[in-house]
């Protein structure tokens, strides 16, 4: 092995050690290879692009353990827009009423992501609806046929007793198909003039930030420094009778769109009787009545649908939010033939609207709430919230309002605390809530909360209150 002649035992033994030496060596040489190779990206990228290797190094090594919620509030900042300020709180997960933080903190949670988890975080019967159907088929579009869709319209048009349902992925989707719907009927079956249909709004209204959605709304924050403005949509006054009758006159108003309760605005309650009006007037004037249901619809105000504390039968309903449990986008609006059929083929639809998930989703997330009995859980528990908010203190809290689990407190503003402080102090201990309009915090729990529970939370709301 080493230029001279061995015995052939010991030459043996010194060829098996040159080839582990060699088998070494070529471990090295690999790993070593594998590591450029994975190198050469990331400094290909540094030359490039001017930035240092060293810090997708860094970034790697900070992600590599869990982040603070500093460190996670700096990273949204840094990379995200700036089109939300968020309560001070960065949540990884959620079970029925509550969330946690990223440091193992619990809440309950009092805002259900403005009503889009009625039915609890995560709730196992929806999640297991969502899994068993991704693994088998998510998407085809519906430039085919597939077998979960049909089974989705037939139950939801049978359980809210109308002819047809179109569906879509947003709640903002589902109010832009409801204005396209009610300007296609205007023209087909009212026999409106081309391009002169109006849709009547109320002020106060949010349903979105679309184009469509802010060329309706009244809060600068939401249409502000994005004009013009879509053509066709006028306002009156949200629970004011005698201008909506005046505004129904014009021969070519199409519709008059407006939640049964105004959400954002602060949980807003019309007068008893107000929707049974709408109904009347909009009839009399042969006009669609269009209920923005995407917040109050699905059992969060104690019945299945808000416009159902009246009896009354909207002639388009919009859906959204709870309808899938708050695990997947969906949407849908629900109106009779002699609406729904004036759409034609090409004329609206949606890449993702009905696809397969999404009505696997919001069978089971309605299912839920029919089956637990949320709508009567929310009627009883709203019940026993508003009569305890209402002993806290006037000079602190103005005002209580609400229906089933949809509630608001108006705070009175001083130089010592305001709605933000006070949702800041409740996170503190324990309660997520967030301000609305400056002075309003909106108490909305999933509707799956016990009796036992909501006292907790009643008493951590008033020690919160007292301690200002």
């Amino acid at each position: 092995c080493r230029g001279h002649v061995a015995p052939p035992t010991q030459l043996v033994s010194c060829l098996t050690g040159v080839e582990r030496q060699l088998t070494a060596m070529k471990g090295m040489i690999l790993q070593l290879s594998r590591n450029l190779s994975r190198a050469a990206p990331v400094l290909s990228r540094g030359l490039h692009s001017g930035t240092r290797p060293a810090s997708t190094a860094a970034t790697k090594l900070r992600s590599d353990r869990p982040l603070t919620s500093d460190e996670i509030y700096a990273r949204e900042d840094k990379y995200g827009a700036h089109n939300y300020q968020p309560l001070p709180v960065a949540l990884e997960r959620g079970e029925g009423i509550y969330l946690w933080d990223v440091e193992g903190s619990r809440y309950y949670d009092f805002l259900s992501a403005y009503s889009a988890v009625n039915q609890g975080h995560c709730h196992p019967k929806i999640v297991a609806a969502l899994s068993a159907q991704a693994s088998k088929l998510s998407l085809t579009s519906r430039a085919f046929y597939n077998d979960v869709l049909g089974a989705y319209e037939e139950y939801i048009t049978g359980l809210f007793g109308y002819d047809k349902v179109l569906p879509m992925n947003t709640g903002v989707e589902g109010g832009e198909t409801a204005c396209k719907l009610a300007r296609k009927w205007a023209y087909n079956v009212k026999g409106v003039p081309k391009n002169q249909a109006k849709i009547i709004f109320a002020d106060g209204n949010f349903w979105g930030r679309t184009m469509a959605a802010i060329s309706s709304s009244t809060d600068p924050s939401s249409y502000e420094g994005f004009g013009p403005y879509m053509p066709g949509f006028e306002l009156v006054p949200f629970n004011d009778i005698p201008s909506l009758e005046k505004a129904l006159q014009d021969p070519n108003v199409a519709a008059f769109m407006v939640e049964p309760i105004q959400g954002e605005a602060g949980v807003v309650v019309p007068d008893q009787g107000y929707l049974t009006k709408v109904r009347e007037l909009c009839t009399k004037y042969n006009v669609l009545w269009i209920a923005d249901e995407v917040q109050t619809g699905l059992a969060r105000t104690g019945r299945r649908l808000a416009v159902d504390h009246e009896e009354v039968r909207p002639d388009i309903v919009v859906l959204g939010k709870a309808l899938s449990g708050g695990v997947y986008p969906v949407s849908a609006v629900l109106c009779d033939d002699e609406i729904m059929m004036t759409i034609k083929p090409g004329e609206h639809g949606s890449t993702y609207g009905g696809n397969p998930i999404a009505c696997q989703v919001a069978i089971a997330a309605l299912k839920v709430l029919e089956e637990e009995k949320l709508a009567e859980n929310a009627q009883r528990m709203g019940v026993l919230l508003r009569s305890e908010l209402t002993k806290l203190p006037k000079d602190i809290v103005t005002t209580v309002r609400g229906k089933g689990l949809l509630n608001a407190i108006v705070i009175k503003e001083t130089k010592d605390y305001n709605a933000w402080k006070v949702c800041l102090r409740l996170r503190d201990s324990g309660l997520l809530a967030k301000p609305t309009h400056g002075d309003i915090i909106r108490l909305a729990p999933p509707l799956t909360i016990k009796e036992h529970e909501l006292h907790d939370c009643i008493d951590i709301i008033q020690r919160t209150i007292l301690s200002f």
